[in-house]
Order: C-alpha cells, then structure tokens, then sequence
C-alpha cells in the first residue's frame, strides 16, 4: 500500500475551538457558587481566593474569565497572567509579580516551589492586587511543609466545583459534540447520561474517543460508537478516580 494511501485511510487531528469567553461558560449548580464569586470582583473581601474541582471542571475557563474582568475594569490596561503553580520559582517570581498586577496560579500542589509561592503570597497582599489559585484539591488536603504558606492559603476563601449534575452532564455532552461539528440525538444523548460516570474528565475522553471512532469508520454518532467508545475507556482503565485522593 502507498503512503499517500495509508495517509488517506487515517483521520486528521482536529482541534476543536476552545472558547473561554465569559458567555461560553456553562453555569450549574455544581459551579454557580465559583462562577458567581469570580464576576463579583473587585467586590472580594480578599485579595486571594482559591478555586479547586476536579480535573476538566472548567477551573481554567474561570481563570480566563477573571483575567478578563480585571483587564476590562482597571482604571489603564493591567496584564493579568495564568501561570503553572510548579512554574513559579525564587528565579522568576520577581519578573512575573512585575509583569502582573494581579495573576492566576494555576494546578496548586505540594510539588510546587513553597518559598516562592509564599513571597508571591507577600506580593499580592498588598492593595490593588489579586490572586486567583486553581487546584484539584483544597489546600487542607495539600500538606505544605512550609507552615507559613499553608497557613495563608487555609485563610483565603475556597470554593469546590462538583462533579456534574444532570443538567450540566446533558449541556456538556451537546457542547463537546458540537464543538467537533458533531449532532447527537436525543436517544443517544440519553444513553450516555443513562451509562457513562458522572464526571467532566470522562465525558470529554468519551467524546474524543466517539470521535475518533466516527472519524475511522466514516460513521454517525450511533450506538455501536458510543458503546465502543465506553469499552475503549474501560479497558484503558478510565474508571473514575478518587479525585479528591492526598497524593494527587
């Protein structure tokens, strides 16, 4: 077989757009209190807030959300950066607290620098800047060794975003399909809500997997994909994890 045939016989990687605009964002009950919390700035009490949820819950798009809001309302345009907890070291934390008036730090863990996470702490205590921390667990469950710094971060406001409700789980699955240009229908939608685990990081390799699927075969989104698609995940072992677990 020719090369030009076996290229032709293999789907092409498309990146579905990702949008994380305040107006894509999808409010449910398992969200609302992060959601609301993050579009009431400059209205916080502190100068930091911490939102944690499991992997694939929307953290990142909230992320970009505040960023937004704090450039848009600022008395001169700010910089507002999304920066990796395990990014930030003793070497670079004076340029990137330079850079930004206020900042994201994103996936906190207690793999990250703790001193220089503590003097960013320091930084943006001060009046007129913030601090937006995203992570997996609360960090109460982190087990810093550094007192000082888990102290302040146990002070901050921490909001949990939950695994999907029903009505998040229905909206989430529509949005990812389409996202890939792709339409279910309602007796497919129902199946997945009716057999696949109540979680954000599952659906989305469901979806990816269904589409991939689709995309080799040349076929719709029926059932012998979706059921397929589940076997896939099952014997890749993608059974919901403890996502709240201490190691992680």
């Amino acid at each position: 077989m020719t090369e030009n045939k076996i290229l032709a016989q293999l789907p092409l990687e498309f990146v579905a757009q990702n949008l994380m605009r305040r107006e894509d964002f999808m409010v449910s009950e398992c969200n609302g209190e992060a959601y609301r919390m993050i579009v009431s700035w400059p209205n916080w009490l502190t100068s930091g807030m911490i939102i944690y949820g499991p992997k694939g819950c929307g953290k990142t798009h909230l992320a970009h959300i505040f960023a937004d809001i704090v450039m848009a309302n600022g008395e001169k345009p700010v910089r507002v950066g999304l920066v990796p907890a395990e990014g930030v070291s003793m070497k670079n934390i004076k340029r990137l607290t330079d850079e930004n008036a206020s900042i994201v730090i994103e996936n906190l863990s207690s793999k990250a620098d703790e001193e220089a996470l503590f003097h960013l702490c320091n930084i943006y205590s001060t009046p007129g800047r913030y601090v937006l921390w995203t992570a997996e667990n609360p960090p109460s469950r982190m087990h810093f060794k550094l007192k000082d710094l888990q102290s302040r971060l146990n002070m901050l406001p921490c909001i949990e975003i939950k695994e999907p409700d029903d009505m998040m789980l229905r909206t989430l699955i529509v949005k990812l399909f389409n996202d890939k240009q792709l339409v279910i229908g309602e007796d497919i939608l129902n199946y997945i809500m009716n057999n696949a685990r109540r979680s954000f990081s599952y659906i989305r390799s469901l979806v990816e997997e269904a589409d991939y699927i689709s995309l080799v075969r040349k076929a719709p989104i029926g059932y012998g994909v979706i059921k397929e698609a589940m076997k896939i995940l099952a014997d890749k072992g993608a059974c919901e994890p403890d996502l709240f677990a201490d190691e992680i």
